[in-house]
């Protein structure tokens, strides 16, 4: 067997492995499990997480998943906790322990100050009969039949397992504390999904000094310098109250030299899209870049309550801010 093969072979045994280890947690979605989903649902305070070594960075990420999906949650590390971070913890707050054995001693020996400070306990272990589940209120088990280590050491198919019991914890609690894609977007407002559901196109357009626009009297040759000043491809074209009356655009620009029109000479409002597409500055920039893919458009003016242009933006400004 060639070494390629090998690595390929594996590989897809670690994935069976473990495919296996999560299809054995399913069974472990239980009455322990609702009885949990309940304690954390009514908690008033935060959810701890608890976790020494592999389990630690486990907890770490379900500590972050339980606080991007609606409950507040923190990782805190047991050997910092015996040194006094247990100061972070509020008599309302559930913790949840992490251990595949139930046996970390560095959890065991925090377990009575957790008792004493009447904290609802929820372990997670794959030892149902251990010290760490017999004293929790809850356990939630996390038994695997194999680790996909082949010497049966490193925690693997036991940590993948812990991760989808904490995945199942936080999207269960979403579910059933009506979390939205908008409360989402809310703890993310950095991120992709942040960015399209929370700007606007007032946080977008360019507004004041920055605006292109000109009036429907000038020569095509001055709105021209007006485009190249403000480098948005496209001027708002306004007549003498200030009102938007048509938009003029590179495309624009094409179809007047392509007909040979004089631009020195005539007046942009001959030649400008009339009534263009608008938008209000209050609306979502998603919203506004699906305006402009149905449209087939590059460019969008924002219009006030009399018309009167507010700001512009295009495909450009949406692809800058991420939302494109």
């Amino acid at each position: 067997m060639s070494v390629s093969m090998q690595w390929r072979q594996w590989g897809r045994q670690v994935v069976e492995i473990e495919a296996k280890a999560i299809e054995h947690v399913n069974r472990y979605i239980d009455d322990q499990f609702e009885a949990a989903c309940e304690t954390i649902l009514a908690c008033k305070g935060k959810v701890i997480v608890m976790g020494m070594g592999k389990s630690g960075h486990i907890g770490n990420k379900i500590a972050a998943t339980l606080a991007s999906t609606g409950t507040p949650a923190f990782f805190v590390h047991p050997g910092e906790a015996s040194h006094g971070d247990l100061g972070m913890l509020g008599k309302q707050d559930v913790v949840i322990v992490i251990s595949n054995s139930g046996e970390a001693h560095e959890i065991l020996t925090l377990m009575p100050v957790l008792k004493r400070l009447g904290l609802s306990i929820i372990a997670m272990t794959g030892k149902p009969q251990s010290n760490l589940a017999t004293l929790a209120q809850h356990h939630l088990c996390i038994a695997i039949e194999e680790e996909a280590c082949p010497l049966g050491l490193a925690p693997t198919s036991s940590t993948t397992a812990t991760l989808v019991m904490g995945d199942a914890l936080a999207v269960a609690l979403l579910q059933a504390r009506d979390f939205t894609a908008n409360d989402f977007a809310l703890s993310h407002p950095g991120g992709a999904l942040g960015r399209r559901l929370l700007l606007k196109v007032a946080d977008l357009m360019h507004q004041d000094e920055r605006l292109p626009m000109v009036n429907q009297q000038v020569t095509i040759s001055e709105a021209l310098l007006e485009i190249s000043a403000k480098g948005l491809g496209m001027t708002a074209v306004v007549d003498n109250r200030g009102a938007l009356v048509g938009l003029f655009t590179d495309g624009d620009l094409r179809r007047v030299l392509d007909a040979r029109v004089d631009i020195h000479s005539t007046s942009i409002g001959t030649v400008m899209t009339k009534d263009p597409i608008t938008v209000d500055c209050n609306l979502l920039a998603a919203q506004a870049l699906k305006l402009m893919e149905d449209n087939n458009i590059n460019g969008l003016v924002s219009v006030d309550a009399h018309h009167r242009p507010t700001g512009a933006l295009n495909m450009m400004d949406m692809l800058k801010a991420g939302v494109l």
